[in-house]
């Protein structure tokens, strides 16, 4: 005989059994007791633990990858030995890394949309715990900064947590409650397959794919990044590809410009130039990942705000340099030795350069003006030495103009330079000295040309030229952005 009985602590019904092995049976009525005088317990399971993943997933960057390119850019030895550690395993090198480069958490781009359910779940009292392979040193600064996480599980210098590693540790840390998890990597599978609950944030590409093959139901995706095809077009600065239109200058002052097989040749070379250009703007962006996420402005490029990841950076660089040897290997050699030192002096710029003052706007100089150089170099055009002398000049008055603008900004909002270019606001004067008289300078480059009819090189010495008539057209074209260059450095009337 059985009989239903509901217990006065909770809402569940049992099942109870009378008169059989185990069963029970009253001695005396039971007596009544309301329900409110009762002691208040639950006897529902706790909720499953809250598992989250770090590294594209609550960051939507890869923090390995992050440190290790700023250890590049701080120290590139170190960095070196970093990787040398490679040899004892990934965890003995995530631990070398952790020891010798540690982000800062506060400037690390978070998935904003899982971020706020995290924080919304912390609120009501869930246990959330942050799982990564990420060593965990790392991981506690992380978990520590946010404040939400009831506990870190990371890797360390002997374990990699990865793949299996974290399904079993999981099942080990949750044998009874069960565990919640959030994702986005295929290294993750395991994880959400024993989970009660299987999330996602920012997916990679296919994983929804493996999930749905395994009949893995996914419950929340956070998505969080810009679309792909803009992140990418952005990484690459295509809308600095104009600059490289000065490859055709020399074709336009010899009057070639209509020739197909010379246009086809600048062709060539404009795409290679801008390949290579991309691939130094792609690869400062990586190396100025730190310095970037702390700018007010430029922690919205693709790299600092996370929509780009560092790891499908470096495979771009790799492209557009195969690409750029690629279209090189179609023209003269001297065009390659010349982007060959576009792209060393670039790479130099980036890494130390450009802190330096004087040096910075000279090697800004130069390298516009040896787009023109290459340029001549692709189609076989010969080079005007008094259009090097007129670049060079121009291009620096140019270059000073814009530091000195910056430094006038900062002078009127009573602030000192941040961004480690060597410029004091007391340099201004001097700056004003130096692009006023790099300015005038150009100009008299071109009141030589219009009185030396020889100087005009480029394919022909006579003042009757077609030549000659295109290089005094472009010499009063430039005079004027000469003249607008020097008014932008406020020039006291006393040195006009």
């Amino acid at each position: 005989m059985a009989f239903d009985v509901s217990d006065p602590y909770c809402s569940s019904t049992k099942r109870y059994s009378v008169g059989v092995p185990g069963g029970f049976s009253y001695e005396k009525p039971a007596r009544y007791v309301a329900l409110s005088m009762l002691p208040r317990r639950s006897c529902a399971r706790p909720r499953p633990a809250l598992c989250v993943d770090l590294d594209g997933t609550l960051v939507k960057s890869d923090t390995l990858v992050d440190s290790l390119l700023t250890l590049f850019r701080r120290n590139p030895l170190q960095a070196l030995r970093c990787c040398l550690s490679l040899a004892r395993g990934k965890a003995a090198f995530k631990a070398k890394v952790a020891q010798q480069s540690i982000l800062k958490p506060a400037l690390l781009p978070y998935n904003r949309a899982l971020l706020e359910y995290l924080r919304g779940e912390h609120k009501v009292g869930r246990d959330i715990f942050l799982v990564t392979t990420t060593n965990e040193e790392q991981a506690k600064g992380i978990a520590d900064h946010l404040g939400i996480f009831a506990g870190v599980i990371a890797s360390n210098a002997e374990v990699s947590l990865r793949d299996q590693a974290k399904r079993e540790t999981l099942e080990g840390h949750f044998p009874d409650r069960g565990f919640d998890y959030v994702g986005n990597a295929r290294g993750d599978l395991p994880a959400l397959g024993l989970a009660q609950k299987a999330m996602l944030a920012n997916p990679d590409a296919g994983i929804r794919g493996r999930l749905k093959r395994k009949k893995i139901a996914v419950n929340d995706i956070f998505e969080d990044r810009s679309p792909r095809i803009r992140t990418i077009l952005r990484a690459i600065r295509l809308k600095q590809w104009p600059k490289n239109l000065l490859i055709f200058l020399p074709l336009a002052l010899a009057h070639s410009l209509f020739d197909r097989h010379l246009f086809h040749l600048a062709v060539i070379g404009f795409f290679s130039w801008s390949f290579a250009a991309s691939a130094t703007y792609v690869l400062n962006d990586l190396l100025d990942i730190e310095a970037d996420r702390s700018h007010p402005a430029k922690c919205k490029r693709p790299f600092a705000s996370g929509d780009f990841s560092a790891g499908s950076g470096v495979f771009v660089v790799s492209l557009l340099l195969s690409l750029a040897v690629v279209l090189a290997s179609q023209l003269p050699a001297r065009f390659a030795f010349w982007l060959a030192a576009y792209f060393v002096t670039t790479v130099a710029y980036s890494l130390g350069l450009k802190k330096i003052a004087l040096i910075d706007v000279l090697t800004l100089a130069g390298l516009y003006t040896l787009r023109i150089v290459a340029g001549a170099s692709a189609t076989g055009v010969a080079f005007s030495t008094w259009l090097g002398g007129f670049s060079i000049f121009f291009f620096l008055s140019l270059a000073i103009a814009k530091r000195y603008t910056e430094l006038d900004n900062l002078r009127k909002a009573d602030r000192i330079p941040t961004n480690g270019r060597g410029y004091r606001v007391e340099d201004i004067e001097q700056l004003r000295s130096f692009g006023t008289a790099s300015g005038y300078a150009a100009i008299v480059v071109f009141v030589f040309t219009s009185t030396i009819p020889r100087s005009c090189s480029i394919i022909s010495t006579s003042k009757d030229s077609g030549c000659w008539r295109s290089f005094r057209s472009f010499g009063s074209t430039a005079s004027g952005f000469s003249h607008t260059a020097a008014s932008c450095t406020k020039i006291p009337s006393h040195l006009r």
